[in-house]
């Protein structure tokens, strides 16, 4: 069985290998070994009854409690661990839209959000019956604050920043954004999945190079925010914290419900059973890494998303899109130079070699999100690039119209 069960994984890419630039994040040997002794001493532990298993009760404390410190959340602040980021944006949505009936008298809740929000807030809005107001971005791949200004109104329930967003990897200006949800009485979210175990370190690292505009808690006007533990913070899948700056907008988060035969059922998230082992291994990651331990994983993995970066810009025909300072970037062809090269033509040969690039568009572009383990097979890549590119160019499957600018249109 477990013979067939290895047979199985033949095809999959080799993550272990730094092959992928996203979906499994790497720490290392003594990260993983440290994630995985937790998991199994808490595979079958159950989360749906903190009374029943208290450890686990405190594991998410002690979780959310460490991250909002490092968010810079005021006293006060209050959150619950989920199972990824795509459940705290779906959680945070409907805490919104809780807050806006309760506090407002929205009945035709709405968001507004640039075309650059993950599309998990769009789910949300399907899901829960919101309207979604979406504005376009500017060429620098960050939300037209103008036209955000004027899609807020009496029925906003949430507006949406990103720090950084996952497209191209920019920080949006969340003071900016904060202040217009504030005013108008709205709830103001900060998905920070990809940057909340990134940025903070990044600004200890080199503060010069890798800091960002005011984006976490510390910012006037966030409600909520969310940082994935199973991305940068190197756990296991599937662990996100999501917090709320007070526990008054956590209330709304919750669901409380007695009218049925079986007793109160009370849920903090959109799961009832919840299993232990994400939760613990997470713990057991952060505890093991430390301030010290994160410091070191941003700096490689940002260092090695820095050499990415200039060895696209140094090959005629891509480009990067927008200037992202951090661990993500989105390749695209040079709408100037001679001969653009079809990008999804360069990911074909890349695959050909073993690499995995998720494809984005509009425009046609390859995505990575560059952590630690893939460090020390950058050299290979590059090597690999050029030799991409070099068949690309002998087959003469280059772009003769590219595409290019700022994007308003979600697909």
């Amino acid at each position: 069985m477990l013979a067939e069960l290895e047979a199985k994984r033949h095809d999959d890419v080799r993550w272990g290998e730094g092959r992928t630039f996203g979906l499994v994040f790497d720490g290392g040997d003594e990260v993983r070994d440290v994630a995985e002794r937790a998991a199994r001493a808490f595979l079958h532990e159950n989360a749906l009854s903190t009374a029943a298993f208290p450890s686990l009760g405190a594991i998410q404390s002690e979780l959310c409690a460490w991250t909002a410190d490092l968010l810079h959340g005021p006293e006060g602040t209050a959150g619950f661990v989920t199972s990824g980021g795509t459940e705290s944006i779906l959680c945070a949505v409907e805490a919104a839209r809780e807050r806006a009936r309760a506090e407002r008298g929205v009945n035709e809740p709405e968001i507004v959000l640039a075309t650059s929000a993950h599309a998990a807030f769009h789910k949300g809005a399907h899901l829960f019956g919101l309207r979604t107001r979406v504005v376009d971005v500017t060429g620098d791949w960050t939300p037209d604050l103008d036209a955000m200004a004027d899609a807020i109104s009496h029925r906003t329930a949430l507006v949406v920043a990103s720090a950084p967003q996952y497209p191209q990897g920019v920080v949006d200006p969340v003071t900016e954004i904060a202040a217009m949800a504030a005013k108008a009485g709205a709830s103001c979210h900060v998905d920070a999945c990809m940057g909340g175990f990134v940025l903070p370190f990044a600004a200890l690292e080199q503060p010069q190079a890798w800091s960002a505009p005011p984006w976490d808690l510390a910012v006037e006007g966030v409600t909520s925010i969310s940082a994935d533990l199973h991305k940068l913070g190197y756990a296991p899948k599937g662990v996100s914290v999501l917090l709320h700056r007070s526990r008054a907008l956590r209330r709304h988060q919750t669901f409380d419900f007695d009218g049925w035969l079986g007793g109160r059922y009370v849920t903090p998230n959109l799961q009832g059973t919840r299993s232990g082992l994400p939760m613990a291994a997470a713990w057991a990651v952060v505890r093991f890494l430390g301030v010290d331990g994160y410091r070191r994983l941003v700096r490689t993995a940002l260092e090695a998303a820095d050499r990415i970066r200039a060895g696209v810009r140094a090959t005629d025909g891509l480009m990067v899109l927008g200037d992202p300072r951090h661990h993500l970037l989105s390749i695209t062809a040079d709408v100037v130079a001679d001969r653009p090269l079809d990008p999804y033509a360069v990911g074909d040969a890349m695959a050909s070699r073993g690499w995995h690039h998720d494809r984005q568009r509009p425009p046609d572009n390859l995505h990575l999100t560059v952590s630690a383990g893939n460090a020390p097979i950058v050299d290979e890549w590059l090597a690999d690039l050029a030799d991409a590119v070099d068949e690309v160019r002998s087959t003469g499957d280059h772009c003769s119209e590219p595409e290019s600018g700022a994007y308003s249109t979600l697909e």
